[in-house]
């Protein structure tokens, strides 16, 4: 009895190790594809764009949160998109990016295919200023780099949206602080004492980064 438990304990060992070295080698293999994509594209993208330390600090601010429900409203041609994506697979979380543009939207979708991504990326092509309204939510990440006179009317839309310790983050605050969209915008969210509002200028352009407190 005790040496047919025995063997009952190893297999399971092994099925365990087993698969887990199954799901390593498809993170590495992903991981790696990844990094050989955007390393052929590095000199392909556009101004419509984020920069490659821009999307890597998007990374990294999903990675350090543990952020598993994506929004981006601005997908362009899916730069900062697959950074994003990225990180999610690596939480377990998906993202939703939102493209105006069909032009944009195609050169995106066929980005995130090779890139390996898609199967994480769901790529919409809308008028954000309606399709917000309609998203169930709820997110634990959003990233506006898109229309920014409109980015107080996205804030409020998807606020009642977005989960307790999530983040806000607009793209270009720094940049483009001459227009009213942003002034409206960062005056709004600062007056709101259940959000916590920085500005990263190590960014380029200054990206804001709008935390819901946790009660």
């Amino acid at each position: 009895m005790k040496k047919a438990a025995c063997l009952v304990i190893a297999f399971g060992s092994l099925l365990s190790l087993l698969a887990y070295g199954q799901s390593a080698t498809a993170s590495q293999s992903l991981d790696d594809r990844v990094r050989e994509f955007l390393a052929s594209q590095k000199d392909q993208w556009r101004e419509e764009n984020v920069t490659e330390a821009d999307g890597r600090f998007l990374y990294d601010i999903i990675l350090k949160h543990g952020y598993t429900r994506a929004l981006e409203i601005g997908t362009s041609t899916g730069h900062s998109g697959i950074w994003q994506a990225w990180a999610l697979s690596k939480t377990g979380g998906s993202l939703i990016t939102v493209e105006i543009e069909e032009f944009r939207h195609l050169l995106a979708v066929r980005n995130f295919k090779a890139s390996g991504l898609d199967g994480t990326i769901d790529a919409r092509l809308a008028d954000a200023h309606e399709l917000v309204e309609e998203l169930p939510g709820p997110f634990d990440f959003v990233f506006i780099d898109a229309d920014k006179n409109w980015t107080l009317n996205y804030f409020k839309a998807l606020l009642p949206k977005l989960a307790p310790g999530g983040c806000f983050a607009v793209h270009n605050v720094s940049s483009l602080g001459y227009m009213k969209g942003i002034r409206d915008f960062l005056d709004y969210v600062r007056s709101l004492d259940f959000i916590e509002t920085t500005i990263d200028t190590s960014a380029s352009g200054g990206i804001s980064l709008s935390f819901r407190k946790k009660i």
